[in-house]
């Protein structure tokens, strides 16, 4: 018998022998002897197994295999979440993170690659496949890169507009993963405006609807490095979103304003709107005369109401966003030219999300000889 493990059944058995020859007047020494068993084995065998029927015998098997389980699932759960504790914070949403983070959890806590995937969920082809980049991935990051350099307020968007403008066909997702795999940084969202509506349901804004319909002028002050002030008249097609004319000096009254229209109705011929707030460079009586002898209307916006001049605002938003907020002028004829250059690359170059990031106006690049003059 030496050398042979006992299965529970048959210990069951021979205690029960072991009762039977008790009853039939054995000592114990007897008994456990005809048993095949030392005294220590057979009162070790009746501290795990006395009084058991087989029926019961059974059961205990069963609760045995159902406390190995449970053991085992709280073991692989505090194995989950040791291997979520370890991985990296936020949400595993690519491939490439959830890769980062198997080989990672695999270093620190030396588990399985099997192990790993399933806690975070990662197919194991997924974790072995090598990733293939694109071949004009480098060149592409390099543009990007140098764009988001040249233009520090545009986001991936706009990017995308210059890049598929100059001869890129890329889907503006590929430039935002790009574009946050180099730590760029993307400008924060606007709020949307509404709508202005009056009480009956009627729009209040005069909409434009086809080129030259209605223009927009605002003014624009700022200061050369020296704390002078001076002024920029903003004059814009509502429609086109072109800029038309940026005229800069230290002081800018209702006679530069007629001067500066005079100017652009000789190129493009009068719009049928010129919209303005209430300033009285605008109000001017002689200015609505001369508007009006010209065939153009006058659209004013309600006093202390600047967003019905929306289209206007938000131009005046990004020149000062883009150039205004990021120069130093030293002189006035600095900020001139350099304004002037800011304006032709708005109007030629620069996306528009509004007209499907296209530039409002790619081909109409004036001559020098042919601009107006800046006084």
């Amino acid at each position: 018998m030496a050398g042979k493990r006992e299965k529970p059944e048959e210990i069951v058995s021979k205690l029960r022998q072991v009762e039977v020859l008790q009853g039939q007047g054995a000592t114990i020494v007897e008994a456990v002897r005809q048993i095949g068993v030392t005294q220590q084995t057979f009162y070790r065998w009746r501290k795990l197994y006395g009084g058991m029927q087989r029926s019961q015998l059974a059961r205990l098997k069963e609760l045995e295999k159902e406390n190995q389980r449970l053991r085992r699932a709280v073991s692989d759960l505090t194995l989950d979440k040791l291997i979520l504790t370890e991985a990296a914070k936020g949400k595993l949403l690519s491939p490439s993170r959830r890769r980062k983070c198997v080989d990672h959890v695999r270093q620190e806590l030396g588990v399985s690659e099997r192990r790993a995937c399933r806690a975070l969920g990662q197919h194991r082809s997924t974790q072995r496949k090598v990733p293939q980049g694109r071949a004009d991935e480098a060149r592409l990051t390099d543009d990007i890169i140098e764009l988001a350099d040249q233009y520090g307020r545009y986001g991936y968007r706009m990017v995308t507009g210059l890049l598929n403008n100059a001869g890129w066909c890329v889907n503006h997702k590929r430039v935002e993963r790009i574009w946050r795999r180099e730590g760029l940084k993307v400008p924060q969202k606007q709020k949307k405006k509404g709508r202005l509506w009056l009480n009956d349901g009627s729009c209040v804004r005069l909409r434009p609807e086809r080129p030259n319909h209605v223009w927009s002028y605002d003014f624009v002050q700022d200061r050369t490095a020296d704390g002078r002030v001076y002024r920029t008249l903003n004059i814009i097609d509502e429609y086109t979103r072109e800029a038309l004319m940026i005229r800069v000096d230290r002081k800018l009254n209702s006679t530069d304003v007629l001067d500066a229209l005079t100017d652009l109705f000789i190129l493009r011929g009068p719009p049928e709107w010129i919209r303005s707030d209430n300033g009285p460079e605008f109000i001017a009586q002689k200015v609505r005369d001369w508007i009006a002898a010209v065939g153009a209307k006058t659209a004013y916006i309600e006093p202390g109401s600047p967003w019905e001049n929306g289209y206007c605002e938000s131009f005046n938003a990004r020149f000062r966003d883009e150039l205004l907020n990021g120069e130093i002028f030293y002189t006035l004829r600095e900020a001139q030219i350099l304004i002037e250059q800011w304006r032709v690359h708005y109007s030629t170059v620069r996306p528009h999300s509004a007209l499907g990031y296209r530039p409002p106006a790619p081909k109409s690049i004036v001559p020098m000889d042919q601009r107006p003059t800046m006084h």
